[in-house]
């Protein structure tokens, strides 16, 4: 599989990118957990069926010293026992934002205040605003169809 273009490599995309990478560099530096970081965007790209997402998540992760048997529970949280509860009200906040389109509602009251039991104000701003981006990432990823599996962790940076 080839990407359609080399988006990466064109200069409207550098300076797109260059933006969507600052607001990620914001969230990375928050208070937010690394882990919980990382698995909501691992969480995300699945969802979105971004391959290439889901190969530097998971990598950068498992480098970062994350479980194999973690990394493999993603998709299935909610039956997992090995994610904490505040990891678990991430995950369910990632889902219904970036489901937006197929939740009638968006984001639900009742995971909003299972996350904020967990997460202060600033990490949830943080949570919203990592959905954001890693959505924004996967949507350019996918529509590109930017090919999965060469990635090597810290590649970017």
């Amino acid at each position: 599989m080839e990407s359609r273009l080399d988006y990466f490599g064109h200069p409207l995309a550098g300076k797109v990118l260059k933006h969507i990478n600052s607001a990620n560099k914001a969230v990375a530096d928050s208070t937010l957990p690394a882990a919980t970081q990382e698995l909501v965007k691992i969480r995300a790209s699945q969802i979105n069926g971004c391959g290439f997402c889901t190969d530097m998540h998971t990598k950068d992760a498992a480098h970062a010293g994350e479980t194999v048997q973690r990394l493999h529970l993603v998709a299935a949280w909610r039956e997992a026992t090995v994610f904490t509860d505040a990891e678990r009200s991430a995950l369910e906040i990632t889902e219904q934002g970036t489901w937006i389109a197929d939740a009638a509602g968006g984001v639900t009251d009742e995971a909003w205040a299972r996350a904020a039991e967990h997460f202060d104000e600033e990490q949830l701003v943080a949570l919203i605003s990592l959905i954001a981006v890693i959505n924004a990432y996967n949507r350019i990823n996918v529509i590109n169809q930017q090919p999965a599996g060469g990635y090597r962790p810290g590649q970017f940076g």
